[in-house]
């Protein structure tokens, strides 16, 4: 059966959906026992209810603050005994005590190339800053913002005609690749965090993740 994951979407789920995918395909020994969105209508909850999978909806828009949401959000999750949450375009900043409640087993895909461009439109700054390579990470969450250690990431050329919808999709189709990895050596056991820097099978990860690409 694997570990129990709980997922977080907020949009369209096509990294859930990746997750849904490899689960199947026997290439993660996981069970995805809830999938948890904040908004309502997101497209995600249609991907897990396809795929019948249990899901929730805690709405953000109901909550007086930040704080009293993430109250919620991690009581909703402790209902269901994950060993592992996913952020996959779960579009939230958590806070301190959300974080430290589940230290070690929050991972997040993020479309840089960390620690380039954290938190939002990481496409248009790369043009902007005529990078000439971007990509994707997926790293444990910390209580600094897209800033925990780096378990693996990705590598995209950057082309002189690119747009930043262009460059996400290409983006985009690398954590589709990134993120179960992932997940699955989390459920292998073999990611540990030693001194703020992920070990792979008790090995050092370079210093920005392992590039696929």
């Amino acid at each position: 059966m694997g570990i129990s994951v709980a997922v977080l979407v907020s949009g369209r789920g096509s990294n859930l959906q990746a997750i849904i995918d490899a689960v199947q395909h026997g290439a993660l020994r996981a069970n995805i026992g809830v999938v948890i969105s904040n908004v309502p209508d997101a497209y995600g909850l249609h991907r897990a209810q396809t795929a019948g999978v249990e899901t929730r909806v805690l709405d953000h828009q109901n909550f007086p603050d930040r704080a009293s949401y993430d109250l919620s959000l991690q009581e909703l999750i402790d209902e269901y005994r994950p060993d592992l949450i996913v952020l996959a375009g779960f579009m939230r900043i958590l806070g301190d005590r959300f974080v430290r409640h589940f230290a070690g087993r929050i991972i997040n895909i993020h479309p840089s190339l960390l620690p380039k461009y954290p938190g939002l439109n990481t496409h248009g700054r790369a043009l902007a800053d005529k990078a000439s390579e971007h990509g994707a990470s997926v790293h444990f969450v910390t209580e600094d913002l897209d800033a925990g250690p780096i378990i693996i990431q990705s590598v995209v050329p950057v082309y002189d005609t690119d747009t930043p919808d262009t460059l996400a999709a290409r983006v985009l189709e690398q954590e589709h690749h990134i993120l179960p990895q992932a997940m699955a050596w989390f459920a292998e056991g073999r990611l540990t965090i030693t001194d703020g820097r992920v070990l792979l099978d008790g090995e050092p990860r370079p210093e920005q993740g392992l590039r696929t690409s």
